[in-house]
């Protein structure tokens, strides 16, 4: 019972899902709970990814056939998760790529990510980052509605994964006093990341089904460089990770496990 008490925070904490009354009772809160919840990140991205996939799935069926369907499809979903998440993890990308893109210096680059106003490099980061995630989406739709929905649910499983391994391997380096990510960030467990092991497995196996052995095994090479890049980047730059730059790997990793998929998918 307490995992799911802790699935229901990392899902309040991280949706626009209600968790209201004597649930939220039942559920409680303390930061020892949230960093808990950590390990159901990957948890999170079933239900997002499900939204996602049964939006595409409908939309898809209801549009005419053909390429501008798939694209509008596409971009419901991906609009059905951002409205879902409230933007969560496109505002970290978006924060995090004003300041790589903005400065040099670790202190100033923190600074300008800490500032609520978009950059220059957030804009074009983001509208790239999910117009190219539209596209890949629509060219999976294309080459069956089924394998799409499987796809869109695999990326957002997976890649909320990612952030685990950045938390695990770098120092938390955001601000200490002002940061809601915090007690999520500063003391991930081993029991945390079987835990998201545990989620991620599952969607890993079902794309496995959809695709077949070698073809899932070259598939998820680009999210393991954008894994392993990112991470490299954080440490060079900033010497450890902070909440924005756990959303901006997110994305990137969800990106990439399109991408990904595309590249192997029959034509």
């Amino acid at each position: 019972m307490q995992a799911l008490r802790h699935f229901l925070l990392a899902l309040q904490f991280f949706t626009r899902i209600p968790i209201t009354g004597r649930l939220a009772d039942w559920v409680g809160y303390s930061p020892a709970m949230l960093r808990a919840s950590a390990g159901h990140f990957p948890g999170v991205g079933w239900v997002v990814g499900a939204v996602a996939a049964a939006v595409l799935a409908v939309a898809l069926y209801l549009l005419p056939p053909g390429p501008l369907g798939a694209l509008v499809a596409a971009g419901l979903a991906t609009a059905a998760t951002v409205w879902l998440t409230g933007a969560f993890h496109e505002d970290g990308l978006a924060d995090t790529a004003d300041g790589l893109g903005g400065s040099a210096s670790k202190e100033r680059a923190l600074a300008i990510m800490k500032d609520s106003r978009i950059g220059s490099y957030g804009a074009v980061t983001l509208v790239l980052v999910v117009g190219l995630k539209i596209a890949l989406t629509a060219l999976l739709a294309e080459r069956g509605a089924a394998l799409a929905a499987i796809a869109v649910l695999y990326a957002h499983v997976l890649s909320r994964a990612a952030p685990l391994d950045v938390m695990w391997g770098l120092p938390y380096i955001g601000d200490a006093d002002g940061s809601k990510s915090k007690p999520l960030a500063e003391s991930i467990t081993r029991e945390s990341i079987w835990t998201g092991l545990a989620w991620a497995l599952p969607a890993l196996g079902l794309m496995w089904w959809a695709l077949g052995l070698w073809q899932i095994a070259v598939a998820i090479v680009p999210w393991m460089i954008a894994l392993g890049q990112m991470r490299r980047l954080l440490l060079r730059r900033l010497e450890g990770f902070t909440g924005d730059t756990l959303g901006a790997t997110q994305q990137l990793c969800e990106l990439a496990l399109l991408l990904g998929v595309a590249l192997v998918v029959p034509r």
